[in-house]
């Protein structure tokens, strides 16, 4: 009788053990999906940009007229739409880059206007667009090698709401011009009478022509020279969207160069505006053109958030 008793109880710790076994089964299997189920990490979001703007249609006539006033003096009306049209830069990827320039020549100088924008497109997913501009904004900054503040304009900046000089002053300026219609009034921006001719025209843009002979006291113009107001040293414009920095070099030939660049997003903008005249007597004004340039910054700014 013992036999038949023996044989359940094996039965039972077999089902038993089966039953261990299955339920072992199962248990290593959830902590086999355990790690599938971690979560990646967000990639960065998408620049606000996905396009650039036509460049030589960016630039309205109005602004045209008050950047390069030669163009008005074009008696043969193709020659004169030819300039309005300008000439856009040849680039490999136009949904990245573009640029325009424009070159009217006159009796008392050239001058030049170049617009370029750039698309930034950041290839780390843990960087995003915005980011990445900003990181090539800062080393345009740093390539600009913009001089130091002087005692004066930080002593203006630390006065709080005074609009006279210094920071404190260009911010206000910018704000007011930017409201100016495109025309022949934004040669006026600058609130001064308004100079000669010869003194509101700009010279080469994006690429310096060689020096010629000019004046030998050429140097003293320049906006590093201890001499000139604080608000027309190379600055930084922190009123500008998201940061921008104007940049003003007089060569020896008495070529002006103003160069405004500020950032909006993921887009960076570059302005080049320049002045030779043809008599080495004769300096750019250097307040009127910075105004100019700054004026269209503005207009660039606005364009984009339309």
């Amino acid at each position: 009788m013992q036999p038949k008793a023996y044989v359940p109880g094996v039965a039972v710790l077999l089902t038993a053990l089966l039953a261990g076994c299955t339920g072992s089964d199962e248990s290593g299997s959830s902590d086999d999906n355990r790690p599938g189920t971690t979560t990646a990490a967000p990639a960065a979001p998408p620049g606000r940009y996905r396009t650039l703007p036509e460049p030589c249609g960016a630039v309205s006539q109005g602004a045209l007229d008050a950047l390069l006033p030669g163009i008005k003096q074009l008696r043969d009306a193709e020659q004169r739409e030819t300039a309005y049209e300008g000439e856009a830069t040849q680039t490999f990827d136009t949904d990245r880059r573009v640029g325009c320039r424009w070159k009217v020549e006159s009796t008392v100088a050239t001058d030049h206007l170049f617009v370029d924008f750039e698309r930034v497109v950041s290839y780390d997913s843990a960087v995003s667009d915005a980011d990445k501009a900003a990181e090539i904004y800062a080393a345009k900054l740093a390539a600009a090698d913009l001089p130091e503040p002087s005692a004066t304009e930080s002593d203006s900046g630390d006065s709080g709401d005074s609009g006279d000089s210094g920071d404190s002053g260009d911010s206000g300026d910018s704000k007011k011009d930017s409201k100016k219609p495109d025309g022949e009034d934004e040669a006026g921006a600058s609130g001064d009478p308004k100079p000669s001719e010869s003194a509101t025209e700009p010279a080469s843009g994006s690429s310096s022509s060689p020096d010629s002979p000019g004046s030998s006291d050429s140097a003293d113009s320049s906006p590093s020279a201890s001499g000139t107001p604080a608000e027309l040293q190379p600055r930084t414009l922190d009123d500008l969207s998201d940061g921008g920095f104007l940049n003003d070099v007089l060569s020896t030939a008495q070529q002006r160069t103003v160069t405004v660049v500020f950032r909006t997003s993921n887009v960076i903008v570059t302005i080049e505006y320049a002045e030779q005249p043809t008599s080495a007597a004769v300096v750019p004004d250097s307040k009127e053109m910075q105004d100019r340039a700054r004026n269209l910054a503005a207009r660039l700014a606005e364009s984009f958030d339309e």
